[in-house]
């Protein structure tokens, strides 16, 4: 039995579903508004939600696209028992969780979310090139128009400001001091590019497509401000040997088995940027004819 870990309508996971169900495979989607009573029946554990019922030991693989298992957890008047039990309840579920990740998985729920500053820093070591980055609270020793900003997270999703939508914020060019300093930021060598690379990784193999985002001055900074109008070309790309040993072992060392990764082709070099482990990839995948939702259906 397959295990998908995802969000309610969520497109990719829709459509690796439409390839495991074409393979006639068993899979159990659980989404992120499930909560799971852990039980015993027959000294086997056995997890129960509102949707969704399965043994422990019925899972042989695992993708985990995003969300997570959630538990509930039992409470008592008495709070030294309320205490003791939360802590049991604690270990049992990552008990649960443990084991499920021990199956056969694309990637972890334990580990979904990785530290761009570590990353990047791990990138060096491994021999990949990075532009020049550091953390300020404000402009003072910013070269204007030479550097870029860009969150230390990923993309948020800003309930606050609208229920149910996500947020980007978007690479940006520094073109002026500020006045006043700021909470801490994150600030990068602006690099003039050729174009941009997107690979993606799934257990040792690389599929990569060249974004040719410069021609268009809405694109040339962050080619996710599209131009619907007039959309990038995208183009099937091979990195060199060299560039894809040191990708496989990055993500090797990051523990991290699939995932999108963000280049930028600079005359003869390739500077890395960032790894994205549940990143958008079906748009690629479509338009270079890679079938990734099917790559991923087969590995599952």
């Amino acid at each position: 039995m397959i295990l998908i870990l995802s969000k309610n309508q969520e497109t990719t996971t829709n459509e690796v579903v439409k390839w495991l169900s074409l393979m006639k495979k068993k899979f159990i989607r659980v989404h992120e508004d499930e909560v799971f009573e852990i039980k015993v029946f027959q000294k086997r554990i056995f997890l129960e939600s509102s949707r969704n019922r399965f043994f422990l030991d019925e899972i042989t693989s695992t993708w985990y696209r995003r969300g997570g298992l959630r538990f509930n957890r039992s409470h008592f008047e008495n709070e030294s028992v309320n205490n003791h039990m939360d802590e049991h309840q604690h270990w049992l579920e990552d008990y649960v969780l443990k084991k499920i990740e021990s199956k056969k998985t694309i990637n972890k729920q334990s580990n979904s979310h990785v530290n761009k500053l570590l990353v990047l820093e791990e990138a060096k070591k491994i021999g990949l090139d990075i532009p020049d980055f550091f953390l300020a609270s404000n402009t003072n020793d910013v070269a204007l128009n030479e550097t870029i900003i860009k969150p230390i997270t990923g993309n948020i999703t800003l309930d606050f400001i609208t229920q149910h939508s996500d947020g980007i914020m978007y690479t940006t060019i520094v073109e002026e001091f500020e006045e006043s300093d700021f909470f801490i930021t994150f600030f990068q060598e602006k690099i003039e590019k050729d174009f941009e690379i997107r690979s993606f990784y799934l257990n040792g193999k690389i599929w990569s497509t060249a974004i040719i985002s410069q021609n268009d001055e809405q694109t040339k900074t962050d080619f996710r401000i599209y131009n619907h109008n007039k959309p990038n070309r995208n183009v099937r790309y091979v990195l060199p040997k060299e560039i894809e040993a040191k990708i496989c072992l990055l993500m090797e060392t990051l523990d991290i088995n699939c995932g999108s990764l963000d280049f930028i082709k600079s005359g003869n070099k390739y500077y890395f940027l960032e790894v994205n482990s549940v990143g958008h990839f079906l748009g690629v995948s479509s338009i270079c004819n890679y079938s990734l939702e099917k790559e991923i259906a087969q590995y599952l």
